[in-house]
Order: structure tokens, then C-alpha cells, then sequence
């Protein structure tokens, strides 16, 4: 979902949700971003923490994950998306926000309905495990 005026790193993203690929994620975080999950507590600081949750989640959700709203600042957008994982549907926002270099610092993600949260976070940690034991 883009137009004319979707800023580049939501371009990016959106490329990277239809197509995954390692590098393009990597490139897109800068060395200072936080990840912000509905399931954990802390934020997850640093790129490589960044990364290995980002790329879990597009392997949880992009099988199904679409985006429908979109709202943009000049440094930040708000991505609504729906998904179904385990038969659970899961309703959500991600937050992102970049800096000039147009690489992401800030990457929020919060998600509804319980049964649906609860989905996700089994299917997020199953997948985080399986990264570890890569």
C-alpha cells in the first residue's frame, strides 16, 4: 500500500514485507534503534536485537500480513495490518520512526485481540528459538 507521498523507509519496508531478504532488513536499522513488542517487557535495543526480532516477525506474519492505513510525519508513520496465525486473527499497529539518513530508530508494534496476542507470542518465541539454534 504506497502513493506518491509514502516516505522511502515505509517504501522499503513494505518491499522488504513482500520480498524478505536479510541484508535489506539490516540495512534499514540504524546503529542506535530500539524494538518495542507487545510481549516483551524491555525494549530490545541495538541492531542485532532489532534484526533477529524483525525477521522473526516477518517470518510469523508475512505469510498473511496486510496493511490497510497509513499515517505519516515527516520522521514517523503509524502501519495499520491485519494477519491470522494459528487461526487467530490479529489486528495491529506497527510505529516506526527514522532519522535523516532515512534508517529506522524506532520500531513499535502493538497487537489485539488477547487470543490473537497470545498467538502471537507463542508463534514469535517458536520462531526467535529456531534463529538460536541456527
Amino acid at each position: 500500500m504506497t502513493t506518491d507521498r509514502t516516505p522511502t523507509v515505509v517504501r522499503a519496508w513494505h518491499a522488504l514485507v513482500a520480498n524478505p531478504d536479510a541484508g535489506a532488513l539490516r540495512g534499514l536499522l540504524a546503529p542506535d534503534v530500539t524494538f518495542r513488542s507487545p510481549a516483551v517487557h524491555t525494549p530490545q535495543e541495538g541492531p542485532a536485537l532489532t534484526f533477529a526480532y524483525l525477521w522473526a516477525a516477518l517470518a510469523v506474519l508475512g505469510p498473511g500480513l496486510t496493511y490497510h492505513r497509513e499515517w505519516f510525519n515527516e520522521d514517523s508513520a503509524v502501519l495499520e495490518f491485519t494477519t491470522t496465525i494459528d487461526g487467530k486473527d490479529v489486528h495491529g499497529v506497527d510505529i516506526v520512526s527514522w532519522d535523516a539518513d532515512g534508517l529506522i530508530t524506532d520500531f513499535t508494534v502493538m497487537a489485539r485481540p488477547l487470543r490473537g496476542l497470545e498467538a502471537l507470542i507463542a508463534a514469535m518465541g517458536a520462531e526467535l528459538q529456531k534463529g538460536q539454534s541456527s
